[in-house]
């Protein structure tokens, strides 16, 4: 175990881990290359990084802790063990220390992370009858994607003109359904922005041979287009076929529109992505700009916390790594233009192997010099700066604020230090039915997701009301805690890899592994005794627990006639009720599955073909029962394991019973399933 020394840090007076508690003896650090990563008391990683030399690099981390950067020093002091593994080529370490990071994503890695959901102009290659759409979020298989764009407004500008010449479905799928339905196409089906597959006017081929030509021309091959067109329209008016003549000038007209909203900033019709980055000792910008067939078809940009302080040329690296090795990632372009370059060669040689092999061809990685390739990475580099100096100015606050509110939530519960974590529990039922729970988890005053839990309450506690439900579900969260060391114990003896809180199987944390700074339930009294209660019996008093009383916003410690006020405007409070709505909405989500699925069961019960695993595949494929109640008898016809006969049997199951509205009486709000 780290034994605690003092440090000076802002002022401060802090005990932190001493590293030489856990640093490997003198000489037992290889000298050849390989990917080391250091892990906390609990067990879980927190930095992982590759070295030319493991011995050199990891030596450079057991110096003076006052020469360390301010993160490496956290790092290091935040890190009970190191483990490294050697490998032969430097190709094998920059793809063994990316799955690392893939698998455990450490806290203090370098984390590029958009600030914003970028959108993108999409084609979906993968229906029959592909549609052109704004899209954003993850990427999907067989769509092909362009972009991203700053602004929705900008594509959907761009699209309008496009679709005059490139007429492709660009409805959704129910829209495309009822005009098939009805025989009638929508409104662009009859101004000519679309070819209304929908009711036969073009056939399958046809659509697919005007998407690709749609696709063609945004991959930035657009001049033989346009030379075509002009040719036509020549020709037409040749034919004194003036009408035709006179569309395809306006045609061409609107493809010139959507080609000068992205100017021609390499003449040479080159395909690159331009990256620059602007960073100090503690963040590091960065900036990505698309260009094809020589112009900027998009632009997006990350903000991340520097671990260490690294060269450009590392951050380069890092950056490239995540930007196309991401599943759903960039596609690697043919040239990628950078400030700098890994110091060294062999490790710039090694990235631009394993970019190429991603790629499935030749890929370039360089610095421009000069020229018109020069002045575009300024260009770049100008945005990057500015991202930096804006993301500042925002965060600043942002860490000020949140450092504030677990201050205050420390001084006001009187804990011993702020609670970095913070686990919320609430109950959702609808008159006792249905009952379940959620568990959230805010760390460092941010929601973590991945570390969120759903309770299906059983009334192991001798009842399903909120107390009841609080009491099981707390001594089953609790009891997990406990006995998650109690089970590396008993397995000890498979071997010295065993971690705590780590499954020895899998090398993942165990569920529920890692204990609360600070444990939150919604309600009063009633409700925060029985959490006490719960977590005394399961072992583990000396976690705090508070409720937050919805009436009054009052928090309340358990076996207290009182509760603690804390002031309106105090960011403690506030920080106590995100935490607690985020709990609340994620116990309502979950409780409106659970409902639609059962009301599902009972509404088609005994129709003919339809068991329990259909039925499942329905809630898969539409999500709700209102979802459900709108589909046609096509939509659900194509549900793998349907056909027309028992989709037209959920219809007529679904008809005959009208949705009634439903009270949650906890909260009194209408549920909608």
């Amino acid at each position: 175990m780290a034994v605690p020394i003092l440090s000076v840090r802002g002022h401060r007076l802090s005990v932190v881990a001493d590293p030489t508690t856990y640093r490997p003896a003198p000489g037992s650090i290889p000298v050849e290359p390989g990917v080391y990563r250091f892990s906390d008391a609990q067990g879980r990683v927190v930095y992982v990084g590759k070295a030319k030399s493991l011995r050199a690099r990891l030596n450079s981390y057991f110096q003076d802790l006052s020469a360390l950067h301010p993160r490496t020093f956290a790092m290091v002091t935040t890190a009970a063990k190191v483990e490294w593994t050697v490998v032969r080529t430097e190709v094998e370490a920059l793809q063994l220390e990316y799955s690392w990071i893939k698998e455990f994503d450490p806290r203090f890695n370098v984390r590029y992370r958009d600030d914003k959901s970028y959108p993108y102009l999409a084609v979906t290659l993968n229906e029959e009858f592909p549609r052109a759409m704004v899209m954003r979020g993850a990427k999907r298989r067989g769509v092909r994607y362009f972009g991203p764009y700053a602004h929705a407004w900008a594509i959907r500008e761009s699209l309008d003109q496009l679709l005059r010449v490139f007429p492709v479905r660009s409805c959704s799928k129910g829209v495309f359904n009822r005009s098939k339905q009805i025989g009638r196409p929508c409104l662009l089906g009859y101004i000519g922005k679309c070819s209304a597959p929908c009711v036969g006017r073009v056939g399958a081929d046809e659509h697919r041979d005007i998407a690709d030509d749609l696709v063609a021309f945004l991959d930035g091959k657009t001049t033989g287009y346009v030379r075509r067109l002009e040719k036509e329209m020549k020709a037409a008016a040749a034919d004194l076929d003036f009408e035709r003549a006179a569309r395809l000038r306006d045609d061409i007209a609107a493809l010139d529109r959507a080609m000068e909203a992205n100017a021609v900033v390499l003449g040479d019709g080159t395909d690159a992505d331009v990256v620059a980055l602007a960073d100090d000792a503690l963040e590091v910008a960065v900036q990505v700009f698309y260009v094809r067939g020589g112009r900027v078809r998009g632009q997006r940009g990350w903000v991340a916390d520097k671990a260490e302080d690294a060269p450009a040329g590392e951050l380069v690296e890092r950056f490239l790594l995540q930007l196309y090795g991401d599943v759903g990632g960039e596609s690697v372009p043919r040239e990628i233009l950078v400030p700098a370059l890994p110091d060294d060669a062999g490790e710039a040689a090694a990235l631009t192997e394993l970019l190429a092999e991603l790629r499935g061809g030749r890929v370039d990685i360089r610095v421009p010099q000069r020229g018109d390739k020069r002045a575009l990475l300024q260009t770049v580099a100008a945005n990057a700066k500015q991202s930096l100096n804006l993301h500042k100015t925002k965060r600043a606050s942002d860490l000020t604020t949140r450092s504030r509110a677990l201050q205050e939530v420390q001084e006001a519960l009187e804990l011993d230090e702020p609670p970095l974590r913070i686990e919320c529990y609430d109950i959702s039922n609808l008159a006792g039915t249905e009952v379940v729970a959620s568990m959230v988890v805010f760390e460092d005053g941010l929601p973590r997701k991945s570390e969120y839990r759903k309770f299906t309450v059983r009334g192991d506690q001798g009842g399903t009301d909120d107390v009841a439900s609080i009491r099981e579900v707390l001594t089953r969260r609790f009891r997990r805690l406990r006995e998650a060391p109690q089970a590396d114990q008993d397995e000890a003896g498979a071997g010295p890899e065993l971690r705590p809180g780590i499954d020895p199987e899998t090398g993942r944390p165990r569920k529920f592994a890692y204990a609360p700074g600070l444990v939150v339930v919604d309600g009063g009294q009633p409700q925060v005794n029985a959490a006490r209660q719960a977590m005394d019996e399961a072992g583990v008093s000396d976690i705090p627990v508070v409720g937050l009383a919805k009436r009054l916003e009052e928090v309340w410690p358990p076996d207290s006639d009182h509760p603690i006020i804390l002031p309106r405007t105090s960011e403690g409070l506030y920080l106590l009720q995100r935490v607690r709505d985020e709990a609340h909405r994620f116990a309502i989500t979950f409780h409106r599955q659970r409902r639609s699925t059962s009301m599902v069961d009972s509404l088609l019960d005994g129709v003919p073909g339809l068991g329990p695993a259909r039925r499942k595949a329905l809630m898969k494929e539409f999500g709700s029962l209102k979802r459900l109640r709108t589909a046609t008898m096509e939509q659900i016809a194509e549900v793998p394991g349907f056909g027309p006969a028992t989709a037209q049997a959920v219809v007529e199951a679904l008809a005959q019973r009208p949705a009634a509205p439903a009270v949650n009486t906890a909260t009194g709000e209408i549920l909608d399933p």
